[in-house]
């Protein structure tokens, strides 16, 4: 924002368009007062701490989310109803992210088929975007859905909290979505993405999982578990597909369009609505 000039103390020239003075005063003969500056806003506080002193497991982006909201629940920074887990997938379950640590340079990492690992070249002549170029995409991380936390901040933008991608932790998130998710309309229809946002003290209480979809046919792992304990719940064990599920009418939280989602929480949002419920 622009400041306005200051007063100047006379130099003792002639000022022709300058009005006569209305005493001798020291009050008149004193330069103006400054013109009050606007205040900064304060620094956003990151609710966890930075990326290499959280819990993190490659591959396993439901239990990091999951460990995340754990930590702001017992910190008492942030009020726990402002965070939200935040499943990014479709009904084909193959989406596109940028700016992942699975990526390479600018190239989008396509999470497909998380279960079956397997190796897909063909991937790399999929048509990726409806305007006739051909994005490569990368064959080595072909999951199905991906896990972030989101911060619906009392401040002036919301933030996004993701373990696996190259951007600042936490990310604000219109940079996110510029940079990150991009413009989901661009892409062929088989790519475009769903969100299912589930409030993340009730994440908390109905997340469960045995970590049965990272093994393979015969019983091995595709990649190391977490250390710590299997994540269950008094009445579950496993769910994670009715998180993964862009069916509204199976589990809990919202669902709706990568671009709804944007829209909502983006920074020229008006955040008065009410997120009960969610």
């Amino acid at each position: 924002m622009a400041v306005p000039p200051r007063g100047r103390v006379s130099s003792g020239k002639a000022q022709p368009a300058a009005p006569a003075a209305p005493s001798t005063s020291c009050a008149a003969l004193a330069p103006p007062p400054r013109p009050a500056m606007a205040r900064p806003a304060a620094a956003y506080e990151a609710a966890v701490p930075p990326r290499p002193a959280c819990a993190y497991t490659s591959c396993y982006c439901e239990e990091n989310v999951w460990k995340l909201c754990d930590y702001i629940r017992s910190q008492h920074q942030y009020p726990l109803e402002e965070f939200y887990a935040v499943f990014i997938s479709n009904d084909r379950r193959m989406i596109p992210l940028w700016k992942q640590k699975s990526g390479h340079g600018d190239e989008p990492v396509v999470w497909e088929q998380r279960t079956l690992q397997f190796s897909c070249p063909s991937l790399n002549e999929r048509r990726l975007q409806r305007n006739g170029e051909i994005t490569k995409v990368s064959s080595k991380a072909q999951w199905d859905y991906h896990v972030i936390l989101l911060h619906v901040s009392s401040g002036k933008q919301n933030f996004i909290y993701d373990l696996d991608t190259v951007l600042p932790f936490p990310c604000p998130f219109d940079v996110y979505s510029v940079e990150a998710f991009r413009l989901d309309d661009s892409l062929h229809p088989e790519f475009r993405r769903k969100i299912r946002m589930v409030r993340a003290d009730l994440y908390l209480k109905t997340f469960a999982s045995d970590r049965s979809h990272m093994k393979d046919a015969n019983g091995k792992w595709q990649k190391p578990p977490p250390s710590y304990p299997c994540i269950e719940t008094a009445d579950s064990k496993m769910n994670l597909d009715e998180f993964i599920s862009m069916n509204p009418k199976v589990g809990c939280g919202s669902v709706f369009p990568l671009p709804d989602f944007v829209h909502r929480f983006g920074r020229q949002t008006d955040y008065s609505y009410s997120l009960e419920g969610q």
